[in-house]
């Protein structure tokens, strides 16, 4: 459409105002409603705030720090502070020592029909659960073994979640006619969803119908951490499928 306006604008009178608003259309500065074309203006997302407002600061150590162990960039972010307003922290932020976003995004992923406070409940059964497991195991073991023991369950977790991460995927190609399983190296944020997801999946499809959820979850969680349990079987599996296919790699880019 720009090009076939810009063109009509070129083959008209010559006039500049023609030309000018035709080079606009070529440089994309305009923007078009429905009472015509507005040059130099471009339609972006609004906000209820005005930029002359500054972001939250959310780590309270930040606040600790004194005066006189600032720096000087630092000293003058402080002032400005003082006398320019600062945005409402969202929903999802939380200056609290025990708020985590990886346990945020597992919730979600974990929420089913909008019941965030039945997903809440259940990952903090699952830490009290593995919680209590970690201490049975830590006051039975031998005295040259308790060092080697975990029983912080936000650690595990996320040692968990790293072990379960795969590094390498198969994405579907069709070169000639026919479909190949090429090897494609994921991104994080594509590992962290396919843990979440393999993990959550392994414990409403396989486990016990006597079994709670935060029991089955406590279990593979404490599995992944020791780099046992289905979840890290399931990511050996697709990194042997993606070596099995290494011969279809050079169809990322042909």
């Amino acid at each position: 459409m720009v090009g076939v306006l810009s063109a009509s604008f070129k083959m008209a009178a010559g006039s500049s105002w023609c030309l000018r608003l035709a080079s606009v259309l070529r440089a994309g500065g305009g923007c078009l409603n429905r009472r015509g074309w507005i040059p130099g203006v471009i339609p972006v997302r609004g906000s209820r705030y005005h930029p002359h407002y500054l972001e939250p600061e959310l780590n309270k150590e930040q606040h600790r720090i004194p005066v006189s162990e600032l720096g000087p960039e630092e000293s003058a972010a402080l002032e400005l502070r003082t006398v320019r307003p600062i945005k409402a922290a969202t929903n999802n932020q939380s200056s609290s020592v025990f708020s985590d976003p990886l346990t945020s995004k597992f919730i979600n992923m974990m929420m089913q029909c909008g019941q965030k406070s039945l997903s809440r409940s259940i990952m903090s059964k699952t830490f009290e659960t593995i919680k209590r497991k970690q201490i049975e195991s830590y006051h039975k073991a031998p005295e040259s073994e308790k060092d080697t023991i975990e029983c912080n369950p936000h650690k595990i977790f996320h040692q968990a979640l790293e072990n379960c991460k795969p590094v390498i995927g198969l994405t579907n190609i069709q070169r000639g006619g026919k479909s190949y399983q090429v090897p494609t190296p994921l991104t994080d944020n594509r590992r962290r969803f396919l843990a979440m997801r393999w993990l959550i999946t392994e414990c409403r499809e396989n486990r016990h119908r006597r079994t709670h959820m935060y029991e089955k979850l406590s279990q593979e969680l404490l599995a992944a951490f020791k780099n046992e349990g289905n979840v890290v079987k399931r990511k050996r599996e697709l990194h042997k499928m993606a070596e099995a296919n290494r011969a279809y790699a050079h169809y990322r880019w042909w």
